[in-house]
């Protein structure tokens, strides 16, 4: 017998709040049934579209773009789940790569031998330097290249979508993580030219294309700001290395070849 849940019940269970599912039901993504007594109950439908709307909010799609696809039918949740065991198999991949170096670290410093600068830096670069930044984190460390590379009135105009975003249900940066690390996945299998490697460059080109609405002046800007945040002493904390951001470069190279923007 399916079990029904209370809208609270739900929210607790999904680790969303009760809120957002008003907000989800507001945009017509979901319809919860009612009880004899009027009151909203969630099955296992209402469950499974709730959800594919977070699944698809985690990829970084607005609410408005989630309601045009699931307008149309919902994607397959065999399609979802797919997509976000690719991302997780990612992460997996590479905790198991820095759980790895750490242990040969450990291995070696037991034996008395020194780790290497080698040893150091590779490290470094694979058990620190994906560290989530948190908001203030991000804003001490871009907030001087941004404000070196843009005006005031394009950092108000990203401000207002950023809102705007915020407003609708989305984290315009909510995609990245992602992204990165399936680079960084793709990066250590050494091919650019890849279609798994095509397929990254192009939904990277679609997460940059929200931030620079399809303007070559802002998105040469972006390149600048990465660039001065990969040249400065807080390098480190960032989730891009020179490395990476060449390889998605090759990458994003290819795909204009195959892939023109606008043809």
């Amino acid at each position: 017998m399916d079990v029904y849940l209370s809208p609270s019940e739900t929210a607790r269970r999904l680790g969303v709040t009760v809120k957002a599912l008003r907000l989800y039901e507001e945009r017509g993504l979901v319809k919860p049934l009612r009880t004899n007594a009027g009151w909203r109950a969630y099955g296992p439908d209402q469950l499974a579209r709730v959800y594919q709307i977070l699944a698809l909010k985690r990829l970084g799609l607005p609410l408005a773009r989630i309601s045009d696809l699931l307008s149309g039918g919902a994607p397959p949740l065999a399609e979802i789940l797919a997509v976000q065991e690719t991302a997780l198999r990612a992460e997996t991949e590479r905790v198991s790569r820095a759980l790895d170096l750490i242990r040969a670290a450990q291995a070696k410093l037991a034996s008395g031998a020194a780790l290497s600068i080698d040893d150091l830096t590779t490290l470094t670069r694979e058990t620190t330097m994906s560290e989530t930044l948190t908001d203030d984190g991000w804003k001490a460390v871009f907030e001087p290249h941004f404000a070196k590379h843009y005006t005031p009135e394009e950092m108000a105009a990203f401000a207002r979508r950023k809102r705007d975003a915020a407003a609708d249900g989305t984290d315009l940066m909510g995609a990245w993580p992602v992204l990165m690390e399936e680079a960084r996945r793709l990066m250590a299998l050494g091919d650019p030219v890849s279609p798994a490697a095509l397929n990254l460059a192009r939904h990277w080109r679609s997460e940059v294309r929200k931030f620079t609405q399809g303007d070559p002046a802002i998105a040469a800007k972006v390149q600048a700001v990465w660039k001065d945040a990969m040249d400065g002493p807080d390098a480190g904390r960032l989730p891009i290395d020179a490395e990476l951001w060449a390889f998605v470069g090759r990458a994003g190279e290819a795909l204009k070849t195959s892939e023109p923007e606008g043809a």
